[in-house]
C-alpha cells in the first residue's frame, strides 16, 4: 500500500471512531453476549441452576414463539431481568441466535426486526382487514 493510502485509511477509521461507527470485528458474538448477560443464571453449558433458573439446553420457550421470547428478553419475567434498556435489537438476536444453535438445540434465528417490532408493540405481521 502506498503512504498516501494508509493515510486516507487512517483518515477514514479516525472519522468512524468519532461517528462512533464500529466495526464487525467489535461486535461481540452470541457466545460472548450470553457469558456476560446469561451464563450466570443460566450457566455457561445452558444446564441452568435447578429449582432457581431454567435451563435453556433443550427449554421449549427459548427454542419457541420467537414473538413470546422477544418480549421475555425485552421485558424479563421473575429473577429474570429486562433487557430493553441494555441490548439493542441487533445484540439479543446475536445472544439468541447462539442459545438457539447452542448445546444441541435446533431453534432458527430470531431477526432484530421481530425484538424491533416487539420493543415498540407493533404487530410483526398486518393484520387483515375487515370488509
Amino acid at each position: 500500500m502506498r503512504a498516501v493510502d494508509l493515510r486516507i485509511a487512517a483518515g477514514a477509521l479516525a472519522i468512524a471512531g468519532m461517528l462512533g461507527v464500529q466495526s464487525a470485528a467489535a461486535q461481540p458474538t452470541g457466545e460472548q453476549l450470553y457469558n456476560d448477560k446469561c451464563a450466570a443464571c443460566h450457566q455457561k453449558a445452558g444446564q441452568g441452576i435447578p429449582g432457581a433458573f431454567p435451563a435453556l439446553k433443550g427449554n421449549k420457550v427459548a427454542l419457541g414463539d420467537e414473538k413470546a421470547v422477544a418480549l421475555l428478553l425485552l421485558t424479563g419475567r421473575r429473577a429474570m431481568p429486562g433487557f430493553k434498556d441494555e441490548l439493542s435489537d441487533a445484540e439479543l438476536a446475536t445472544v439468541m441466535a447462539y442459545v438457539r444453535a447452542a448445546w444441541g438445540n435446533k431453534g432458527h434465528a430470531i431477526t432484530p426486526v421481530v425484538f424491533a417490532k416487539a420493543r415498540t408493540g407493533r404487530p410483526l405481521s398486518p393484520r387483515p382487514q375487515a370488509r
